[in-house]
């Protein structure tokens, strides 16, 4: 190689190298600016995210957040930790945190004022690191200042989202895991990991629902099936409605459905309600389908109080009738306290009725009075 060759490529290098160093401090800036009363630093992930995540806690003494982004599941919501520092009017959001022990995770719908015409994509996953292992993890909306206590925050570059949902399963996946435990790593996880628009999300899922797993991990995974996770997790819910041998498990997907947004979901509870085989099943399904449907769920109950086999889910039934919004359920319940042929399920009504001090009601008992 000759000097003028040699010197060209020493300049190529060292060109490429400032301009790695810029790329490097315009994205820290960029990103570390979610953050407050932090000593933020940014890295790029070299292996994977799981070997960046280990060398990084190797190497620190005191504890870190370890912090990156993935893009998250689509809707006009934002997630914040629940002992934010707000406006007051609990709007969505305002400074994150971190460091305090016992933070909720809030997702809410976000208020008009701060509705943006771009709606933010990503996710910010937080892992805290300390005693070599990671202790906690949470997340965020990129909308939302995360407040570090004064902590060391490593901003990993570089993130693939399906990596992340790997990592964030092996807490879920780990010895000792406990998934009944909200605010245990398991749990922390499966929410994190619901959160992700990756369709690995959807796998990781998909697994944590077997029926081979443990039962407080089943029932987390699919209320997140339904809150977050759309028609995928529709698809899944509705399978599991239909097939899952387990009636109490059953019972907890009704719910699921009840949380999902998608309007085909109040079938499914129509469905579970008329022919599901165990009864606890049916009349838990009723319940939650006086709270979605409203008048649509007017027929299912009616149809439960009169011919249901059994008299439970029937008294079961008219209880739903009282949670139907705006009163709409009274005069099914006159109806029923005037007609019904089982008198255990006309006490019923009667019962809810005078709970309820609804005028309609009211009249309905002057009337039986005064005869």
């Amino acid at each position: 190689m000759n000097a003028r060759s040699s010197l060209r490529t020493s300049f190529l290098m060292r060109t490429a190298a400032l301009g790695s160093l810029l790329l490097s401090a315009t994205i820290a800036q960029a990103d570390q600016s979610q953050f407050v009363n932090a000593k933020a630093e940014a890295r790029a992930v070299n292996q994977n995210l799981s070997a960046t995540l280990n060398q990084i806690a190797t190497e620190s003494p005191q504890p870190v957040w370890i912090a990156y982004e993935v893009d998250s599941v689509p809707g006009n919501h934002s997630v914040c930790c629940g002992n934010y520092r707000g406006d007051g009017q609990q709007s969505y959001c305002g400074v994150c945190e971190l460091e305090q022990k016992h933070g909720d995770t809030i997702i809410g719908q976000k208020q008009k004022k701060t509705l943006k015409l771009e709606q933010a994509a990503q996710l910010t996953i937080l892992l805290r690191v300390d005693q070599k292992r990671v202790m906690r993890i949470r997340f965020a909306s990129s909308d939302c200042s995360l407040d570090a206590g004064g902590l060391r925050v490593v901003w990993l570059t570089g993130v693939k989202a399906a990596e992340s949902v790997s990592l964030l399963t092996s807490f879920v996946t780990a010895k000792g895991a406990d998934p009944g435990n909200d605010e245990g790593l398991s749990s922390q996880a499966v929410m994190a990991i619901a959160q992700h628009a990756d369709p690995s999300a959807d796998r990781a899922l998909a697994t944590f629902v077997a029926p081979d797993q443990p039962f407080a991990l089943r029932e987390k995974a699919s209320f997140w099936l339904g809150a977050a996770r759309g028609k995928s997790g529709l698809a899944l819910l509705e399978k599991m409605a239909k097939t899952d041998p387990n009636p109490d498990m059953r019972a907890k997907v009704s719910f699921a459905l009840f949380v999902s947004q998608e309007p085909e979901a109040v079938d499914d509870i129509i469905h579970m309600a008329k022919d599901d085989a165990d009864s606890h099943v049916r009349s838990q399904a009723l319940f939650w389908l006086a709270q979605k449907a409203g008048q649509k769920a007017a027929g299912t109950i009616g149809n439960a109080i009169q011919n249901d086999p059994d008299t439970e889910v029937k008294k079961k039934a008219v209880f739903a009738l009282t949670q139907m919004p705006d009163n709409e359920g009274v005069p099914k319940l006159i109806e029923v306290a005037q007609n019904n042929k089982n008198p255990e399920v006309r006490k019923q009504a009667m019962f809810w009725l005078g709970q309820s001090k609804d005028p309609r009601a009211v009249a309905f008992f002057e009337k039986i009075l005064s005869e």
